[in-house]
């Protein structure tokens, strides 16, 4: 009996020593372009809202409704604006939304490569002016993860076209699909 355990760990030993680690995450970039329309446009049903993580719009009939989602699109003092979920009382399992958004002006989508650890620098209570030439770090809302945790995700999105009057934006945007994990470009890259 002793014998077929002592073999069993070391054939399990043997494979685990020739393969990868079993639990990293391996993701390659993906930036993807999406079009959302502030909650005021003329088209009723337009998705105003996105869920960063699953790469979602969402259309907001009440900011409460449903809390998957992380920010909306609005027009605010003569210009489109990034509003975070938890500034229009957005809850997620009963708490407001912890999505932010963190601006970094004057940088390619490239260049970032990862979130701000300074949990300072997300806006959660006030909108974010939108603008040609930023990234804006998205950090979603919280949700569970592949082993069952806590997560927060984060991501970039950089502005392409602003249209004030139709109160649209189109915007090129990534994620990582690695939980609490600041890195917005895969390993390697």
């Amino acid at each position: 009996m002793k014998i077929l355990k002592l073999s069993a760990f070391v054939v399990i030993g043997a494979l685990l020593a020739g393969c990868d680690d079993p639990f990293e995450l391996r993701w390659e970039a993906n930036p993807v372009e999406t079009t959302l329309h502030a909650l005021d446009a003329d088209h009723v049903y337009s998705p105003s809202g996105f869920n960063l993580f699953e790469r979602r719009r969402v259309v907001i009939e009440s900011p409460t409704a449903d809390g998957r989602w992380d920010f909306a699109v609005e027009r605010e003092a003569g210009t489109l604006v990034l509003v975070p979920a938890g500034v229009m009382g957005t809850l997620v399992n009963g708490r407001l939304s912890q999505a932010g958004i963190a601006p970094i002006p004057q940088t390619s989508f490239e260049d970032v490569r990862e979130a701000p650890g300074d949990t300072l620098q997300y806006r959660t209570t006030e909108p974010v002016a939108l603008e040609l030439g930023t990234v804006y770090v998205i950090r979603t809302h919280q949700q569970g993860g592949r082993f069952g945790q806590r997560c927060l995700y984060y991501g970039k999105l950089e502005p392409l076209e602003i249209d004030l009057e139709r109160g649209s934006v189109r915007f090129l945007h990534d994620v990582s699909p690695a939980c609490n994990d600041r890195r917005l470009v895969p390993r390697g890259s």
